[in-house]
């Protein structure tokens, strides 16, 4: 008896926009295979062109490069302790640990689901209480929905603490009329094969400040100082994004518009095909916020609702995944401070997220709509 395969539905894939080929075999036909050449540059500018702002942009070989990078940057060495949004990927937190500082965890607000002002205020004030103040803020806009920047950066502001914007999940996403990335002290962005434009894997630290550029610049090139030879008076790393993926990111970049109008448009399909359903909800926009809709992520009414959701689709061989587990739960992370209020464990337990992709056909969007609606009657 043959079997029939059913067409698998990736949570977020890569989406080509068509001129990524051109600026890639560009940098073969010139030879530009080297992490530096024209397409860098270009990507760069381009990159400057949309978050605006006055923003500088550093192409790098990741995010979290980026983030590291912007730690060190800021000062963050040894024994310090770093503010660092909880729920988030391992990837926000992690580079405070290759500096030899530790993150602080601090859990989200309910509006956002991002990290929580007056958590943000009280972490602040246990720490400097105990002759600890911290030398950095991490706040992410996670799944493309802008945290609070208002509030978060005049907390920061007040204790003069610098803060890493990361808009991993948020480039084409804008508070108040500013574009997600040039809002922190120094912004990063993620060009992962999942995020809403790729390079396959690369990155980019932001900054209003050229010589910040220039700094991670230096520091992403093996801190190699100006001299004819080799020599090394700092240490560096191999951060530096190749002028072959940066071609990918300029024909990218040239679709972004369009990739963030797909992704709101998924998720205003499953808002109006599944708000019926009482188990269901979803994260609106405040005030003042555009999100991306990077992924779109539905909340249900327990664990075992979300799992029966989960599950079933990946029987029909469609991609879901949990929302992240916050940093404070990870074992990798159990031993340090955190400053919880339980929105987050709540969350990763009653959230899923929905295949989000630019690529999505209108027939995917009613098959796993229909998929949910029947499972739920």
């Amino acid at each position: 008896m043959k079997t029939t395969l059913l067409k698998k539905i990736w949570l977020s894939p890569p989406h080509m926009g068509g001129n990524e080929e051109t600026y890639v075999k560009e940098a073969f036909d010139t030879n530009w295979i080297a992490p530096l050449g024209p397409n860098v540059q270009q990507f760069e500018n381009a990159i400057e062109d949309f978050v605006g702002n006055d923003i500088h942009a550093a192409c790098l070989s990741s995010g979290t490069g980026a983030i590291h990078l912007g730690l060190e940057i800021l000062g963050v060495g040894q024994g310090d302790e770093v503010i660092c949004q909880s729920f988030t990927f391992a990837a926000s937190a992690n580079p405070i640990t290759y500096l030899g500082a530790s993150p602080v965890f601090v859990d989200s607000e309910e509006e956002t689901w991002n990290i929580s002002p007056g958590l943000l205020e009280e972490a602040i004030k246990d720490r400097m209480s105990k002759g600890i103040k911290p030398k950095a803020i991490v706040a992410v806009h996670l799944y493309g929905m802008p945290y609070k920047a208002d509030e978060i950066h005049a907390i920061a502001r007040k204790y003069e603490i610098p803060v890493i914007e990361d808009s991993a999940e948020a480039l084409g996403s804008s508070y108040r009329g500013f574009n997600c990335g040039s809002l922190g002290n120094i912004g990063i962005l993620s060009f992962n094969g999942n995020k809403i434009i790729t390079t396959s894997g690369g990155g980019a630290l932001l900054c209003k400040d050229k010589k910040i550029k220039e700094k991670a610049i230096f520091l992403a090139t093996q801190a190699r100082d100006n001299e004819p030879h080799y020599q090394h008076s700092s240490i560096g790393y191999n951060y530096r994004m190749s002028n072959v993926l940066a071609g990918i990111g300029r024909g990218q970049m040239e679709v972004l518009e369009d990739r963030v109008e797909a992704r709101r448009h998924n998720f205003e399909f499953y808002k109006e095909h599944l708000s019926s359903i009482p188990e269901i909800s979803f994260l609106d926009e405040p005030e003042g916020s555009f999100s991306n809709r990077w992924l779109t992520c539905i909340l249900t009414p327990s664990f075992e609702v979300r799992e029966k959701i989960r599950t079933t689709l990946e029987h029909e061989n469609i991609e879901s995944r949990p929302l992240w587990k916050p940093m404070h739960l990870q074992p990798v992370f159990e031993k340090n401070v955190s400053f919880v209020n339980g929105v987050s464990k709540d969350l990763f337990e009653r959230g899923l997220c929905l295949p989000s992709g630019s690529s999505l056909e209108t027939d995917d969007l009613e098959r796993i709509s229909e998929i949910i609606k029947n499972l739920l009657k």
